[in-house]
C-alpha cells in the first residue's frame, strides 16, 4: 500500500481542519481501507472534537462534515458506567458546538479517550481479513508485537469505547503505534496528521505483505454449473422482487476470483462465519442465497435459514424483508440486488472485498468472523429498529 501524501497539496491546508480533511479523504480513496462510509477519523482542538459526522464519506468529506462537539463531555461519557446508544447520541447532540451540525459518529466517545490530536479509523481489509481466522489473533500478535493494542470484538458505540477505556487506564500511548479491533478495523493516531495518516498505510502494508507470503492456495472445489441465460436471469430478478416487495436492480460479478470462489465446496460453512466487518450487514445480510440450477431452490433456503437466524436471536425487534441482498451462482460468480443501482453498486463493491478476503483467509486455515448473536446485534442495531418504528 502506498502513501498517497502529497507535501505540495498539503501545503494549501493551513489548518488543522483542513489538514483533518485531507488526511481523511485520503484514506477514504482507497477503498482497501474504506468502502462507501466505512471508517471515521477526528481532530481535537480548542477544547472540542471534531469528528466524523452521519452521513458522510471520507473520500469527499468537507469541514461541514465534521461536527465539533464539546471533548471534556464525551470524555466524561466514557466513565459512565451504562448508556444505551440512542440515550448516547442524543448526549453527544447536546455536547455539539453547533446544533445544526449532523450527529457525530457513534464511536466519538472513543476517539475523545485516544489523548492525540489526530485519530484515524479504517476497515483496512488486509488486517481484517488475518483477524478473521481461527488463528487471527496469534497471528497479529506475531506480526505487530507488543506496540499494537489488539481488542476482542465489542459492538460499535457506548460499549466499546467503555471496553478500551478500562483496558488503556494506566497505560503509556506513546509506547503505542495503533489499536486493532479484532473483527473490525484499526486506529492509528498522533497529534501531526501527516504521520497518523503514514502510520496507518505502514500497518496495513505489513498486513497485506503477511498475506502475500503465507496465503498458500489449499483451495477445493464442487460441482458447478455455468448456464446463465436471460430467462434466468429475468427468473432471478422476478423472486427477488417478490420477496422484497419492489423492484431491484441486478449486478453480476464473474471475475476470475468471483467465478473460482462460486465453485468452492464449503461456501455454507464459510459464510456461517460472519462477513468481512460488522457494519456490512447492514447492506448485504448477514449471508448470501447459494443458487444452482434451481433458483426458487436456492431462495427459499436463504429465506428459510434467515426466518430461524432472526428467531434465534430477536427479542422485540422487527424482521426486515428476508430477500437476500447478494446471491453466489455456482459457476458462475456472484450477483448483487438493490433497490437501485446507487445500493446494488455499493453492495457490488462490498462483496467483491468480502470475497477476496475469504479466499485469502481459506488459504490461512479457513474464515472465521463473528458469531450470529454479534452479527444480528449490528444488523438489528436499536438505532436502525428506531426508524423501522417510527415508519
Amino acid at each position: 500500500m502506498q502513501s498517497r501524501f502529497d507535501e505540495t497539496e498539503a501545503k494549501k491546508h493551513t489548518t488543522d481542519l483542513e489538514m483533518r480533511v485531507y488526511t481523511s479523504r485520503l484514506l477514504g480513496q482507497d477503498m482497501d481501507l474504506v468502502l462507501h462510509g466505512g471508517g471515521n477519523t477526528s481532530l481535537k482542538t480548542g477544547g472540542y472534537l471534531y469528528v466524523k459526522g452521519s452521513g458522510w464519506n471520507l473520500d469527499t468529506i468537507e469541514e461541514a462534515g465534521f461536527p465539533a462537539v464539546d471533548l471534556k463531555v464525551l470524555q466524561e461519557m466514557a466513565g459512565l458506567e451504562h448508556l444505551s446508544d440512542t440515550e448516547m447520541v442524543a448526549r453527544q447532540r447536546e455536547a455539539l458546538k453547533d446544533k445544526r451540525s449532523p450527529n457525530p459518529s457513534i464511536e466519538a466517545i472513543l476517539h475523545a479517550i485516544i489523548p492525540f490530536t489526530f485519530v484515524d479509523h479504517t476497515h483496512a481489509d488486509a488486517v481484517v481479513t488475518i483477524s478473521n481466522t481461527p488463528e487471527g489473533k496469534r497471528r497479529l500478535q506475531e506480526l505487530y508485537g507488543p506496540q499494537m493494542l489488539l481488542i476482542d470484538y465489542v459492538m460499535p458505540g457506548f460499549v466499546l469505547a467503555k471496553a478500551i477505556y478500562e483496558q488503556t487506564k494506566g497505560i503509556d500511548w506513546s509506547s503505542l503505534e495503533g489499536i486493532i479491533l479484532l473483527n473490525h478495523g484499526v486506529f492509528t493516531f498522533d497529534d501531526d496528521a501527516k504521520k497518523s495518516y503514514e502510520k496507518m498505510i505502514a500497518l496495513v502494508s505489513k498486513a497485506e505483505e503477511y498475506l502475500k507470503q503465507n496465503s498458500k492456495q489449499v483451495l477445493s472445489f464442487s460441482k458447478s454449473f455455468c448456464l446463465l441465460d436471460e430467462s434466468f436471469t429475468e427468473e432471478l430478478k422476478r423472486e427477488v422482487e417478490k420477496l422484497r416487495g419492489s423492484e431491484i436492480v441486478m449486478r453480476f460479478g464473474s471475475s476470475v476470483e468471483a467465478s473460482t470462489f462460486s465453485k468452492l465446496d464449503n461456501l455454507d460453512t464459510i459464510f456461517k462465519n460472519g462477513p468481512l466487518t460488522p457494519e456490512h450487514v447492514i447492506r448485504t445480510k448477514p449471508f448470501p442465497a447459494i443458487i444452482e440450477e434451481n433458483i426458487k431452490e436456492g431462495l427459499d433456503a436463504f429465506v428459510e435459514r434467515y426466518k430461524n437466524y432472526f428467531k434465534a436471536h430477536a427479542k422485540e425487534e422487527i424482521m426486515l424483508d428476508p430477500a437476500p441482498r447478494y446471491a453466489i451462482i455456482k459457476g458462475v460468480g456472484f450477483v448483487t440486488f438493490g433497490k437501485d443501482e446507487k445500493e446494488t453498486d455499493i453492495i457490488f463493491d462490498i462483496v467483491s472485498h468480502t470475497i477476496h478476503a475469504m479466499t485469502l483467509a481459506q488459504n490461512l486455515g479457513g474464515w472465521k468472523s463473528l458469531s450470529p448473536k454479534d452479527i444480528f446485534d449490528m444488523e438489528y442495531w436499536e438505532l436502525e429498529q428506531a426508524k423501522l418504528r417510527k415508519k
